[in-house]
């Protein structure tokens, strides 16, 4: 990473998972670390509660589906830090259009030796199990685009509209599809860094927590917030002079087929 300040951020860190991940980086980063959420009343709240335990994080609201907000965050990020560091997707992965700004580049325009970390499931590997053969082809294509994913996400919303999804080949788990949808976009982003930032050796993965007990995974799951923080933490941070994993699906810290 570069010898700026460095600057961690976690999306949807008021809660659940991503309130023990930002707990977590704040113990263990060595740079700022800045919380955000929708709800900038709640976002407060979760870095206060954090402050009373003597940890120092930074809050900025974030609305994922709201270009204005991703680019008051980007405008802020460059301006205190000049860039991004680490970032943990927890709310999920705004799939804006790219002729509207900011691009997602802009947030590493400068960065070296970044960790980016999509928060997904294991559930996805049985939905993708039971997609069509077809589909589960254009998922798993080396060479799938981010417009095409895209496509296959609107067509999946409009048969589930119509009633006829599971006919078209899909699952029926609309939470499964979206996580299908964030392992290959998290794949899709590793190859373009690859093919255009290889030497900035910015890795990028996705992830599984495990079942958590939190609001969506209930109080009969296996693992605390604190550990499902575990994997998302491993991978955000990685040492600098590490090569790998890069663009693959991570689960209890070791790569997963799927």
């Amino acid at each position: 990473m570069s010898s700026r300040n460095q600057v961690a951020l976690v999306t949807g860190g008021n809660r659940g998972i991503g309130f023990a991940i930002t707990r977590d980086l704040c113990r263990k980063f060595s740079g700022d670390v800045v919380l955000t959420a929708r709800d900038e009343a709640r976002g407060q709240a979760a870095v206060q509660q954090l402050q009373a335990e003597g940890l120092s994080p930074r809050f900025h609201q974030l609305d994922i589906d709201d270009p204005q907000s991703i680019r008051a965050l980007r405008d802020f990020l460059l301006e205190e830090y000049g860039g991004l560091d680490v970032l943990v997707n927890n709310a999920g992965i705004s799939t804006w259009p790219k002729n509207k700004p900011p691009r997602r580049d802009d947030f590493f325009k400068d960065t070296q030796q970044g960790r980016v970390v999509n928060v997904s499931s294991q559930i996805m590997r049985d939905a993708l199990k039971k997609c069509s053969p077809e589909l589960q082809k254009k998922f798993r294509s080396e060479t799938i685009t981010e417009e095409e994913l895209v496509g296959l996400m609107n067509k999946f919303v409009e048969d589930l509209k119509k009633g006829v999804h599971e006919k078209e080949g899909w699952p029926d788990s609309a939470y499964a599809v979206t996580k299908i949808g964030v392992t290959v976009l998290s794949r899709i982003h590793a190859r373009k860094l690859s093919e255009q930032r290889r030497g900035d050796k910015i890795l990028l993965n996705a992830c599984c927590p495990g079942g958590v007990r939190t609001d969506m995974g209930g109080p009969k799951a296996t693992k605390s917030p604190e550990e499902g923080a575990e994997t998302p933490v491993y991978l955000a941070l990685l040492p600098p002079d590490a090569e790998g994993p890069h663009g693959q699906f991570v689960q209890e810290k070791r790569v997963e087929p799927w």
